[in-house]
């Protein structure tokens, strides 16, 4: 439905509440502790934009933003979630350069099916006792954040939340799959990177400490492997609990619930059958989730009139080229978050093809937006969402949990200078010169 067009001051709530995001971890870290202050900028953002809407006649934009967008994101996470919080990997592998590169594409793989969320909260803790006797290993975890909890989840709508998001706004569930190219080229180049890093460090590991990793050799265990089953059912919810395939569900309708209502039930289950013990093993506990559900519900919220002014305004940007999106995505996915980023510019591709259809005449058009500008969207929001701390969400998480077992971690701008602009983006950028164009 096209809305009515909003006045440009209503996209001050959005940039305000962005900025909190990107600034308060920095500048009020122990405010910004707290889930209750998280909740309590969303309302004091998102109400005013609420009631703003509901005035001006764009009470179905709202409806749209809170119910079709907001609840169906934060039931799959929180789902993802609880689902991969009740794995737990019991053991202590040795840790050799084999191994790690093992632990790193297996997670790379399974990020895309259970969320780079999901597959990071899984593996980090049996890496980081793998590697407990090494004192070089700052960059396995680097490397962990990257490939793990972003690149990886580049294939499916379950890998990162933008694409679910993308999703929800028509992209088929199995387009994503033709993103392989760009999945494989940037992850092989970032995995075989790494693995001459991580020779390099392990040949300047003290003989003794090897030894007594050797020593310390437990294998791998899985608890709670039955939930695996679970998570299978929320991937074939996703891929196919959908108008495509079911006719009495329809786009924007209430019937497309039947989806979030198979989800949450496989996370019920989950927390019904999973012992308490494995999920204490885990230290599962309901804070990240609170933390994005907080976050995002004023987000979407203040979103919603900067949405409705891009989709009008879109040809005054100056955007048609899929670099210009592929590099304004990733420069915005990197220090801001990136499933906003991506919705963002998705409004700007769909307000150009309004506004210009006889420029996108001869493209092919998937989900209301030409297919190579979807592309480009999609890749950058995934990819350039491992170029600072505060990208994607699983990237703290890792950070913080490698902290707490007494990892020296880079700080914000050190993260960047020796790490993600020196590695990542000449990667970035190759795959772009090589595949998106």
């Amino acid at each position: 439905m096209k809305y009515p067009d909003v006045p440009i001051y209503m996209n001050l709530p959005f940039v305000v509440m962005v900025l909190a995001i990107a600034i308060m971890p920095l500048a009020t870290p122990h405010f910004w502790e707290s889930n209750k202050n998280k909740l309590f900028v969303s309302l004091i953002l998102g109400i005013p934009t609420a009631i703003w809407l509901l005035l001006n006649n764009l009470s179905e934009a709202l409806v749209h933003s809170v119910f079709f967008d907001y609840l169906p994101f934060i039931i799959l996470l929180g789902s993802l979630f609880v689902i991969t919080g009740g794995i737990f990997l019991e053991g202590d592998l040795e840790a050799k350069p084999k191994t790690n590169l093992i632990f790193l594409i297996v997670g790379t793989i399974l990020a895309s099916f259970m969320g780079t969320t999901g597959a990071a909260m899984l593996l980090i803790r049996p890496l980081l006792k793998t590697n407990f006797r090494r004192k070089y290993k700052v960059h396995i975890i680097l490397f962990f954040i990257a490939l793990v909890a972003n690149c990886g989840g580049l294939l499916t709508p379950l890998g990162d939340p933008p694409l679910f998001i993308l999703y929800l706004r028509g992209v088929p569930f199995f387009w994503f799959f033709t993103l392989v190219k760009e999945w494989l080229v940037c992850n092989v180049i970032l995995l075989t990177v790494f693995y001459f890093i991580e020779k390099h460090y392990y040949k300047k590991e003290s003989k003794e400490d090897l030894e007594l990793d050797r020593q310390e050799y437990v294998p791998l265990k899985v608890h709670g492997g039955f939930n695996l089953i679970f998570l299978l059912g929320v991937v074939l919810s996703v891929a196919f609990i959908n108008p495509l395939y079911i006719p009495f569900m329809q786009p924007h309708h209430f019937s497309m619930y039947l989806r979030e209502i198979i989800i949450l039930s496989m996370a019920i289950l989950s927390l019904i059958f999973t012992k308490r013990e494995i999920r204490k093993l885990n230290s599962f506990n309901w804070h990240p989730i609170e933390e994005v559900a907080f976050l995002f519900l004023g987000i979407f919220i203040t979103l919603t009139p900067s949405l409705i002014f891009l989709e009008h305004h879109a040809k005054d940007f100056g955007f048609k080229t899929i670099y210009q999106f592929y590099y304004a995505v990733g420069s915005l996915s990197s220090f801001l978050d990136n499933t906003p980023t991506a919705v963002t510019f998705y409004s700007v591709a769909k307000g150009l093809v309004e506004a210009q259809p006889d420029l996108f005449f001869d493209k092919i058009i998937v989900g209301g937006i030409p297919e190579h500008l979807l592309e480009g969207i999609a890749t950058a929001a995934v990819f350039f969402g491992s170029m600072t701390y505060i990208g994607n969400g699983p990237n703290f998480m890792v950070k913080a949990i490698a902290e707490h077992e007494g990892i020296a971690m880079p700080h914000f701008f050190e993260y960047m200078y020796k790490f993600s602009l020196v590695i990542l983006l000449p990667v970035f950028i190759l795959v772009q010169l090589l595949l998106i164009h």
